[in-house]
């Protein structure tokens, strides 16, 4: 793939989807036009290994840049978009969990295998960026949305957990994106449907929900929660929140690059428009937009500004982490995480 030149304007601060498994002419352009900063895949993006590289190829071919991002969702479990048989499956954080309540060190090796795992599979496609650790707590009574999604109950497992799945995915030169900061656990409705509120007092969200975040802020990149936390903002869910977006940069101290949840989802008022800048003026970095429905993704490009600054300066250091450490051995890696995961391994 030869990529043409681009003048050194940065990107516009959005990351967008496609509609199928190949570009239709009509994406290029538009794409080529709008130059998101990069791209999200979803199941609708993928058919076989050599269709998905042909597709991440033709996405950064679109905006001139080789280093375009492209995201995917892979946290294992029932929430991957690379799956059997042409890629490895990988089981939800739930089951490290379990593994953790009786062996510790097995489970966060386990875990860190899970990332390589899943790193081999993105990057040989061409998806550098993957959207996990889940590093979400469930509450009791909490929305299934998160459930097995998450690694534990208990802000230490689910810190050392999360921990080692991203250290696993960094080890091979994959992004990991943690997420939903400040923490959906508590969340008693479904995102993707309607806005969760969440009413824990703050010293609650402080000392349970955000302490995971907090002990993995130094990860590279992170992505906001569309919920309503009434004791930092009773009026706006927190992608568009700034205090909510403070709390991330502040209290929590993460200094990577925050980029929305999929502004497409319900729990969000306004058009695709007004719901980017809303993000974006809250201290967002990058807004992701997800449904692939080109018109959307047009709209949505025309409104955002270019990347900021400070923006791209978090995005070069997210960048630089993402060296190569360790040669792929997935098979002996696949064996050995099967191994943890049902006791057979010392």
């Amino acid at each position: 793939m030869s990529f043409r030149h681009r003048d050194a304007s940065p990107p516009r601060a959005a990351i967008v989807g496609c509609a199928g498994t190949e570009l239709t002419a009509a994406e290029r352009e538009s794409f080529a036009a709008g130059d998101p900063l990069g791209f999200i895949l979803f199941a609708r993006n993928v058919a076989d290994p050599r269709q998905l590289a042909e597709l991440c190829a033709a996405l950064r071919g679109c905006v001139g840049r080789a280093d375009a991002p492209i995201l995917i969702d892979q946290e294992g479990g029932r929430v991957r978009r690379l799956r059997p048989p042409h890629w490895r499956m990988v089981p939800a954080a739930g089951a490290f969990g379990d593994l953790h309540t009786r062996a510790p060190r097995a489970a966060i090796e386990a875990a860190r295998l899970a990332g390589r795992l899943v790193a081999v599979d993105c990057l040989e496609a061409g998806i550098d960026v993957v959207c996990a650790p889940c590093a979400d707590i469930p509450i009791a009574d909490g929305h299934d949305v998160i459930g097995d999604r998450a690694y534990g109950r208990t802000p230490a497992t689910v810190a050392a957990l999360a921990r080692a799945m991203a250290d696993g995915l960094s080890e091979l030169g994959a992004i990991p994106v943690m997420k939903h900061m400040p923490g959906h656990g508590r969340a008693r409705a479904d995102s993707h449907h309607e806005l969760p509120v969440v009413d824990a007092p703050l010293d609650a969200l402080e000392a349970v929900d955000a302490a995971p975040f907090r002990a993995l802020a130094d990860l590279p990149w992170g992505m906001t929660a569309h919920v309503l936390y009434t004791a930092l903002d009773p009026a706006r869910p927190g992608t568009v929140s700034p205090a909510v977006i403070g709390f991330i940069r502040e209290r929590i101290g993460f200094g990577g690059v925050l980029v929305s949840d999929d502004l497409a989802m319900q729990a969000l008022q306004g058009t695709p428009p007004e719901r980017a800048r809303a993000a974006l003026a809250a201290g967002c970095d990058v807004a992701l937009y997800c449904d692939g429905v080109l018109a959307n993704s047009i709209a949505l490009l025309d409104a955002v500004p270019p990347l900021t600054a400070e923006a791209a300066a978090r995005l070069a250091r997210a960048r630089s982490q993402a060296r190569r450490r360790l040669v792929p051995e997935p098979q002996r890696w696949q064996g050995r995480m099967d191994a943890l995961l049902c006791g057979a391994a010392a």
